[in-house]
């Protein structure tokens, strides 16, 4: 298991949570993604690390992208932090944005993803469309 800082911002707002992931869930996750990529014409593709719910450890991310017209690339991210006590009973911080992005961004974003599964690097991101 790994340690990840989960961050989302959509340029105004930004949420962060740690997870813990298997290294093969990374090597997973650039599988799928890599048959996503080509699917510019509407494609859809969900990306769920953690469990949801005060009945399991750690945060959660649920990340959709779908590509959109002209092969715009819309992003919906939730993301949820561990449940701790506050007052009477146990709450998590959970944040919903929304942003745009493109294949391009998502082409890089990828490479970097690979390059941390594969040990090379420690970090990733998938940059917005400005």
């Amino acid at each position: 298991m790994i340690e990840v800082v989960f961050t989302i911002s959509d340029g105004q707002s930004a949420f962060a949570t740690e997870i813990y992931v298997g290294h093969g869930t990374l090597t997973e996750t650039v599988e799928q993604l890599d048959r996503f990529k080509p699917q510019v014409h509407g494609g859809i593709y969900d990306l769920e690390w953690g469990s949801f719910g005060p009945e399991y450890v750690s945060g959660a991310v649920r990340i959709r992208m779908h590509f959109y017209h002209n092969a715009l690339l819309c992003i919906t991210g939730l993301i949820e932090s561990a449940y701790n006590e506050f007052g009477l009973k146990k709450v998590a911080s959970k944040g919903e944005l929304y942003f745009y992005s493109e294949p391009a961004l998502l082409d890089r974003f990828i490479e970097e993803l690979r390059a941390v599964s594969n040990g090379a690097s420690d970090s990733a991101s998938l940059a917005g469309k400005i």
